[in-house]
């Protein structure tokens, strides 16, 4: 019993990695006011990038790396378009999608179904390895994985909640035409943090191939990015809450994949559908308890909405 909890708590944390890398490139996205529905694209991108690129150069860090430059490239284009021009966010967010989809699809043709050369070893810490069920699971890990949990989050939420400047970015996503008559570059702002959520969502895609499942096939994103803005939804766009929702969402997913390693006599059909089961318990869950919740829930004021100057 304990091995199970073991094993499926580090399938949880490894799984949630993923959502959490994605959610928290979104965070700083929306909390300047812009709705970025490219993720699942750009994170597609990541992938496919970081599999080509570990191929010729035999380093995870280096494929990391052009996953992460690849997606700040397409969070620029996004931002161009939804912040410089002001186009509609959800138009571009979803052409953002259709186009890293059918680019990753076109680029990875050669490399379906080919193990990936190399990836992200595991560490162990002492000591807290050894803590029953919750030791090997977090403490004997992928690399990764506490700086995705601990040193990520923890960075987000100082910057945004204990700094000016996260002040000031806080600012813009709530009302931007004060932020700008209070002397912050408004525009710079939106179009810096959007391509650092872009870069984000393409570190995600490299996790998803060079960590989680090292392999590229085509859909492999299998709606991930989607999944990542209901979780910043459901977490209030706070990061540290967006953070342990990916987790939750991951033991979602490890409880679908341990019901049918074990057999348990309930349709896999079913099983495969929980992590979107569990999507969908995320969207409604803050509607639910919006009048409880109300300032923490809340969207900030002037999302989705493009700014002009001019009329402020």
């Amino acid at each position: 019993m304990i091995a199970l909890l073991t094993g499926m708590l580090a399938t949880a944390v490894l799984a949630g990695g993923v959502l959490a890398l994605a959610a928290l490139g979104e965070v700083l996205a929306e909390r300047v006011g812009v709705t970025n529905l490219g993720v699942e694209g750009l994170m597609a991108l990541g992938a496919v990038t970081a599999v080509m690129t570990v191929s010729a150069v035999p380093s995870p860090w280096v494929g990391l790396l052009v996953a992460g430059l690849v997606g700040a490239a397409g969070g620029m284009m996004f931002a161009f378009g939804a912040v410089v021009m002001r186009a509609n966010q959800v138009l571009c967010g979803l052409a953002t999608t259709f186009m890293g989809l059918g680019l990753s699809t076109a680029l990875g043709h050669n490399y379906a179904g080919q193990p990936v050369a190399t990836t992200f070893g595991h560490v162990s810490v002492p000591v807290l390895s050894s803590i029953p069920v919750i030791g090997p699971a977090l403490f004997a890990q992928n690399i990764l994985i506490v700086p995705i949990y601990v040193l990520l989050p923890a960075l987000v939420h100082f910057v945004m909640f204990r700094t000016r400047h996260g002040l000031n970015m806080r600012a813009v996503g709530e009302n931007p035409a004060a932020a700008d008559a209070a002397g912050i570059p408004v525009m710079a702002m939106r179009f810096w943090y959007v391509t650092l959520g872009g870069a984000m969502a393409g570190l995600a895609g490299g996790y998803l191939t060079l960590t989680y499942v090292p392999v590229w096939s085509e859909g492999m994103v299998a709606g991930r990015g989607w999944i990542a803005l209901a979780l910043v939804i459901f977490a209030g766009y706070r990061p540290v809450i967006v953070t342990l929702s990916a987790l939750l969402f991951g033991l979602v997913t490890a409880l679908s994949f341990v019901g049918q390693a074990h057999n348990w006599p309930i349709d896999p059909a079913f099983l495969n559908m929980l992590p979107y089961l569990g999507t969908m318990a995320f969207i409604i869950v803050p509607v639910v308890v919006w009048h409880r919740m109300r300032r923490v829930m809340a969207a900030p004021a002037a999302l989705a909405q493009p700014y002009y100057r001019d009329v402020r």
